[in-house]
């Protein structure tokens, strides 16, 4: 394994290695101070190209680099990390984005578990909110782009309550021909990976992959226990415990929702992040954000306002007023 950078380490005379907050076998993320821009801190991320590639490998490893990178950094939404720069350095390549502060959600999971507790069901579908708006974002592009790596542990929870879908190293540009291939890393995580992403370059990954894991780290989330992997599941169709029998207070809709997103062809499941959304929703028994506050709108015509309650009371001493009078 290559050696990772020290703490001081200066990339291209302005980043400030503090040091590293992450490491695997193809490179490392380190925590890093910007010196152009004094106080901020950002995350760096290092991909170290395969030295059993070949010359050409590696060349298309590094241009499919930079049209990666140049797809991230044009992407800007409140739940996604903002890419700022990228460049190489000898046979690494690196990419700059915004450090997200506070804990990813297998931290605050495993935490809970040690406590014998499942994490609130309110604050899980808040975030699945989130993230379902992120994910609507990035597929909604042109051509659209999908993560690819969607697990627990690649969604961090700020101090504010803000999810952010981190590690960008499995995002593909889905071209029109299918022909973009991911060289740079892995295949996913096998607890969250749908059946067609284990043909790697030639498997047909579209934004319903994304939905399968998005639907497997739910079911994880909600019953604190990894789903099983989906060749497993396609080896034994009943295998897969039913989320709420692990978790009761999951309600009826919410579970066929996670389900149908778990479906093991993408044919079978939401065919697009909206319609899932929308599964949600109605699984927790009440409307998207937007409906709420159309719908509490709607109600505050009908709600007596201060003049209407002073009307109110003036009428009502006029009619006692005069029911007294009748009596004389």
């Amino acid at each position: 394994m290559h050696e990772p950078m020290h703490t001081g380490h200066v990339l291209r005379d302005r980043y400030v290695i503090r040091e590293i907050i992450g490491r695997g076998g193809m490179g490392s993320i380190y925590l890093a101070e910007d010196n152009r821009l004094p106080g901020r801190i950002c995350a760096i991320k290092e991909v170290r190209q395969d030295p059993e590639l070949s010359d050409a490998l590696r060349q298309q490893a590094r241009d499919q680099f930079y049209r990666e990178a140049s797809v991230l950094a044009r992407l800007d939404h409140p739940n996604l990390p903002k890419v700022s720069d990228f460049f190489s350095d000898g046979d690494r390549d690196y990419l700059v984005m915004d450090f997200v502060p506070g804990d990813d959600l297998k931290t605050l999971m495993d935490s809970a578990r040690r406590r014998g507790e499942t994490l609130p069901l309110e604050d899980i579908f808040t975030w699945a909110d989130q993230l379902a708006d992120a994910l609507a974002y990035m597929h909604r592009q042109d051509p659209p782009v999908v993560h690819r790596d969607i697990k627990p542990s690649n969604l961090k929870i700020t101090p504010s309550g803000l999810i952010k879908l981190v590690d960008f190293g499995l995002v593909k540009q889905m071209a029109p021909d299918e022909v973009t291939v991911t060289v740079i890393q892995g295949r996913g995580t096998a607890l969250y990976t749908p059946l067609e992403q284990y043909g790697g370059d030639t498997g047909h990954t579209d934004a319903r992959s994304d939905i399968y894991a998005f639907g497997a780290t739910l079911y994880h989330m909600v019953t604190n226990r990894p789903p099983l992997e989906a060749k497993q599941r396609f080896l034994q169709p009943d295998a897969l415990v039913p989320p709420r029998q692990l978790n009761p207070e999951l309600t009826v809709a919410a579970e066929e929702a996670i389900l149908w997103a778990m479906a093991l062809h993408p044919d079978d499941r939401p065919q697009d992040m909206e319609a899932f959304r929308e599964s949600l929703i109605e699984g927790l028994g009440h409307s998207s954000t937007s409906t709420t506050a159309q719908t509490l709108t709607e109600m505050g015509r009908w709600l007596p306002t201060e003049w209407d309650r002073r009307w109110a009371f003036v009428i009502g001493v006029l009619l006692v007023v005069a029911a007294l009078a009748s009596f004389r």
